[in-house]
């Protein structure tokens, strides 16, 4: 006869793959949204700069503030949905999107009617450089930043609420897996448009994205479910003290501090390394392709990752990503130091690129599941929303000034073909242009020992709380 103990721990440990069905469509559209997000933002400085006119500190600033509008808003969003609810919140998030892509994909052609461009697979600029139409861009910018936000707070929100203390950790690590399906997904297609519509692609993206969001509205409309527990409102007043308890929080505001270095480097994907490897290794580099190195690390790895550090605490986890941060951001500086002969075919900033990627992608498998585990163990039930919005937070302040710090370093050691007349010149002014990549090693290094000086300290004043015996 089989003990009750063993038929518990079995049941137990088979219910830890058994989600409900807000968790797994949650997840599908988290998956759609990420493919959108990241088929557009990986060329977003492209877009700024070859269809907008903006020049490289320009772009810099203004994908920062695109892409830090769009993790600051999350820690409000995420009070607002707990709420509204997060059906509802979800429907007006992916309509937001919806339209905001659409308005990316549309504004190029109403600055080509108004005869401010001209398009084609190159494009031709005739005043666009000096014109304030591009900033038409801003408002436009605001529809994705608010819908995005929304789907930063409730997707984590619902994979909080929908798992318990067994599966918690697992269910971060499918959502998290999902994120990178979506991001992999969303990049590889940038490649083969450029390819056949050359910088015009950078448009279609958009409507691509656009569709997608589209998808995923119609999917929560008819799939997404509450349950009852879910349907209880806060009050105003409830809903601001939490934000200020959550705000004033000190071991999430300095971990959020902390992680932003991290998330610094990481997010060099898209504000560096585009222009950087069609600058320096040529315009027959695949900068989208190189970038999705990274999820398909994350999704082989997370898994896997998640279950040999399943006794491991979230800090420990986070330390050992942390730590491998800096030889990432090194390989991408080492491209530039190994002269021009090809390795295996590729051009070495392009092979040591790929590779300082892929060490990026194994230190995210570490830290992102666990630091989402982190937070949602902090949030009293009912405050989902809240608690995993200002987990974002990181991602504001590293857009913020790893956007502006990207244009400055771009601007001083990778600079633009357009500002030299000989190509003599522009190449000795690219001579020194992986010094970019060693700023951010240096970020990467003080995060890292940061995280273990947090460690200590709050392990430390978890031992002295603890009461004693005897």
């Amino acid at each position: 006869m089989k003990s009750p103990n063993s038929t518990n721990a079995r049941d137990e440990a088979s219910a830890t793959w058994r989600f409900s069905r807000a968790f797994w469509t949650a997840n599908l559209v988290e998956l759609l949204e990420r493919a959108a997000w990241y088929g557009v933002f990986v060329a977003i400085t492209l877009y700024l700069s070859r269809i907008l006119g903006f020049g490289d500190i320009q772009a810099g600033m203004v994908s920062g503030l695109f892409s830090a509008g769009l993790y600051l808003l999350p820690t409000f969003s995420g009070a607002y949905a707990d709420r509204i609810g997060f059906r509802r919140a979800l429907i007006l998030a992916f309509g937001l999107l919806t339209l905001g892509y659409g308005g990316m994909w549309l504004l190029p052609t109403l600055l080509e009617s108004a005869g401010l461009v001209v398009y084609g697979r190159d494009v031709v600029f005739t005043g666009l450089e000096h014109s304030a139409h591009k900033w038409l861009f801003v408002p436009i910018m605001m529809f994705v930043m608010i819908g995005g936000s929304f789907i930063k707070s409730v997707i984590t929100g619902t994979v909080a609420r929908e798992t318990n203390q067994v599966n918690r950790a697992r269910g971060f690590s499918i959502f998290y897996a999902m994120v990178n399906i979506g991001a992999f997904s969303g990049k590889t297609v940038v490649k083969p448009l450029r390819d056949s519509l050359g910088n015009e692609g950078l448009i279609v993206l958009n409507l691509f994205a656009a569709g997608l969001t589209l998808l995923a509205l119609t999917l929560v409309f008819l799939f997404y479910r509450e349950s009852d527990t879910q349907e209880q409102r806060r009050s105003l007043r409830q809903i601001l003290r939490s934000l200020v308890a959550v705000c004033t929080h000190w071991r999430l505001v300095f971990l959020t501090l902390i992680v932003t270095g991290f998330w610094m480097v990481q997010g060099q994907l898209y504000a560096t390394m585009p222009k950087y490897v069609l600058r320096m290794a040529g315009e027959g580099a695949s900068p989208s392709w190189y970038a999705n190195v990274n999820p398909a690390v994350v999704v082989l790895s997370v898994g896997l990752v998640t279950h040999l550090m399943r006794k491991q605490t979230a800090l420990t986890s986070m330390v050992v990503g942390m730590s491998i941060m800096p030889l990432s951001a090194f390989c991408m500086a080492a491209g530039n130091m190994l002269g021009s002969e090809s390795v295996l075919g590729m051009h070495p900033v392009a092979f040591m690129m790929v590779v300082g990627i892929a060490f990026q992608g194994l230190a995210e498998s570490f830290i992102s599941p666990r630091y989402l585990e982190y937070f949602s163990l902090q949030a009293p039930e009912g405050q989902e929303g809240l608690y995993l919005g200002f987990s974002h937070l990181h991602s504001f302040l590293s857009a913020l000034v790893g956007f502006s710090l990207s244009g400055i370093l771009l601007n001083r050691y990778c600079p633009a073909r357009s500002r030299f007349a000989t190509d003599a010149a522009w190449e000795a002014a690219k001579g020194n242009a992986h010094y970019i990549w060693l700023v951010f090693m240096g970020i990467a290094m003080l995060s890292a020992f940061s995280l273990v000086i947090f460690g200590l300290v709050t392990r430390a004043m978890d031992s002295r709380s603890q009461p004693t015996s005897g």
